[in-house]
């Protein structure tokens, strides 16, 4: 039986996170993932990226270990999530099936060095659309939208808004969106690797809050039920897209067809449903950019 939905409720410009008294390891390992289709003979034109991905029969993936309903590493090495099935869905028509996937660990730091030295083909791993990224790589999508949100201890009565973490300690991922924007926001940034590191020094009381995106936070709070919370508002916004080559044109219209095809055939609500919509209520996506 689903357990009860914890409620995602969105504005054009933020979101805010609604949460039920009902907490466990949704899109933990395990999660009842449906595997989407794979074609069986797709045709590309000869010298692209799909052609060349498609005649391998294999492609590498970049995307979170450790980010509970959006890529959490399993039990077997293999990652599960709501970005894991968003990279199995664009595999798919590739004709690669998801055994055939080589799934990479990439943290916030090291996803535009991967892509550009060739170490990943695409990477799917929570990842914001900004002016700067895309100045060496590019972006299909988006294919989601969060927005940067405030995580505290439970009993925390102090930390209500963005406003209080001004001068604060707060951790968040080097390399990522969210730590820029603290540090213009004027916190003190206590910077780490992966958003599971940002809990101990929460616990011991070296940050006074956690802050990246509130889809992020949300698996942290629903893996670690009655430990933390979350305050105020998003106070940003975070268009997800699947970073790529700089220049490969081709291939980013490939994958941006992809995903306007899983918005109109049910696939990528399927998906969500299956991973991150066990904690988060489902969402209309935004439309790609075809820039």
């Amino acid at each position: 039986m689903r357990r009860s939905r914890i409620a995602l409720v969105a504005a054009a410009a933020a979101t805010a996170l609604l949460f039920s008294g009902c907490a466990g390891d949704a899109g933990a390992p395990g999660a009842d993932e449906a595997e989407p289709s794979v074609e069986e003979t797709p045709e590309f034109e000869e010298g692209t990226t799909m052609a060349d991905l498609a005649e391998a029969g294999a492609i590498t993936i970049g995307t979170k270990f450790d980010q509970p309903l959006f890529g959490l590493v399993g039990p077997d090495g293999v990652p599960v999530g709501f970005d894991v099935e968003i990279g199995k869905i664009i595999a798919g028509k590739l004709g690669i099936a998801p055994e055939n996937i080589e799934w990479v660990e990439t943290v916030s730091a090291n996803r535009e060095p991967f892509i550009e030295n060739g170490q990943v083909d695409i990477v799917v791993a929570t990842y914001t659309i900004n002016d700067k990224r895309k100045e060496v790589v590019d972006f299909a999508g988006p294919y989601f939208e969060a927005g940067q949100s405030i995580l505290v201890l439970e009993d925390n009565d102090t930390i209500e808004s963005e406003e209080d973490l001004v001068g604060q300690p707060v951790c968040s991922v080097t390399g990522s969106t969210p730590a820029a924007n603290l540090v213009e926001l004027g916190a003190q940034v206590i910077e780490t690797d992966t958003y599971s590191n940002c809990l101990e020094p929460l616990r011991s009381g070296a940050a006074v809050a956690v802050s990246t995106d509130n889809v992020i936070l949300a698996g942290l709070i629903d893996q670690n039920p009655g430990e933390f919370k979350l305050v105020g508002e998003p106070f940003t916004q975070e268009p997800y897209g699947i970073g790529l080559m700089k220049g490969d044109d081709e291939f980013r219209t490939f994958i941006n067809d992809v995903l306007e095809e899983s918005y109109e055939d049910g696939t990528y609500e399927e998906a969500w449903d299956a991973t991150a919509g066990t904690v988060l209520e489902f969402r209309d996506p935004p439309a790609v950019d075809r820039y």
